[in-house]
């Protein structure tokens, strides 16, 4: 037989908790239960009777009753830590996959896959995936980009961000980009609405019945779009567009216009109507940066919300529904701001050339 314990002492305050904790309708049941083998034990019952009357064993009595002579009430209510399960997969094999995956390909393709990575290391596909995961390798995805190679980038790049971040007084400054050949598009049978679980569905091929050019202009104050549609891409139908930039604008503000190096922008005639018009100033993009103009992020949203999966059976109709999202885009018009200093975007082309190994 083993001897009798003596009795817990508690206080009135701890017995109270307890009391409430061992009745309580919202308490789990494991705390209910460690709370009775606290009461009880203060009781004086022996530990055996306490695991009999409560459906316990006699190590749990002793346990709970050693953890609220240490640790009181809290003690009850968390467990002690576990060690958890001994990995399967160790540092080395991990630090492997990873290096790996940052520094080989396979030898019959472009990248790692889940498979043939597991095949090569001898682990589970899912191994592989956790591993990616707590990594964050995506070796299936890439990404594109391009440094502009203009000499005079840095001073390009300092004029157009200056003109965004800090315009001059008594001016207004637009972001002025063409989008050529948009084709209106009609599908060969008529679109599937949308059904629940089932997305709208459009036949892969289409019949041509024409383009024609878009010439924007989005004023970075307050986001108020001049739009004109003509049928080519060339500097007379530029000026066109010029002409229509300064009839719809104050005469007495500067005019300037960020453009791309696309050959219309510097053709003699329109830097003879320049030199006319010397209120009109043209700022010109880095060659290969037309992400520096915000006038593309404005026509990417026309392209996605109204003309990628739209159905025109003429020029004259997709010219229509872009004059309609214009003139609703200006009811309502909200600028693109733009907070990247020159400085900051210097820097991150200096640590991606830093990463390619060039200077240029």
């Amino acid at each position: 037989m083993w001897a009798p314990a003596s009795p817990l002492s508690i206080t009135p305050a701890q017995r109270a908790i307890l009391e409430r904790l061992a009745r309580g309708r919202r308490t789990s049941q494991r705390l209910t239960m460690r709370a009775q083998i606290v009461l009880a034990a203060a009781e004086g019952h022996p530990n055996h009777r306490i695991a009999a009357n409560l459906g316990v064993s006699r190590p749990t009595v002793l346990l709970w009753r050693a953890r609220f002579e240490a640790q009181g009430v809290e003690g009850l209510r968390q467990d002690a830590p576990r060690p958890g399960r001994k990995p399967s997969v160790s540092a080395a094999q991990i630090k492997a996959v990873v290096d790996a995956t940052l520094h080989t390909s396979p030898p019959n393709a472009t990248h790692w896959s889940v498979r043939t990575m597991a095949q090569a290391q001898g682990l589970s596909r899912m191994t592989v995936q956790r591993i990616w995961q707590a990594h964050q390798l995506k070796p299936h995805l890439v990404e594109t980009f391009k440094l502009s190679r203009d000499p005079a980038f840095v001073e390009k790049l300092r004029d157009v961000v200056g003109l965004y971040l800090n315009p001059p007084d008594r001016a207004l400054v637009f972001s002025v980009d063409e989008k050529s050949q948009i084709q209106a598009l009609d599908r060969t049978q008529p679109l599937l609405p949308l059904r629940p679980g089932i997305p709208a569905r459009q036949t892969h091929d289409y019949r041509r019945h024409g383009t024609t050019t878009l010439f924007t202009a989005l004023n970075i104050l307050d986001g108020y779009v001049i739009g004109r549609c003509l049928p080519r891409h060339r500097h007379q139908e530029f000026l066109k567009f010029l002409r229509q930039v300064d009839a719809e604008t104050a005469p007495d503000l500067e005019l300037h216009l960020i453009v791309d190096n696309y050959g219309t922008h510097k053709h003699a005639k329109v830097r003879r109507w320049l030199a006319r018009h010397p209120r009109v100033h043209l700022h010109f993009t880095p060659t290969g940066a037309s992400w520096l103009n915000l006038v593309e992020r404005w026509l990417r949203e026309l392209t996605t919300k109204r003309i990628r999966r739209g159905t025109f059976l003429s020029v004259s109709a997709l010219i229509l529904a872009i004059t309609d999202y214009i003139a609703a885009h200006n009811d309502n018009p909200k600028p693109f701001v733009w907070r990247a200093t020159a400085g900051e975007i210097l820097r991150k082309i200096s640590h991606c050339k830093e990463a390619l190994g060039t200077p240029h």
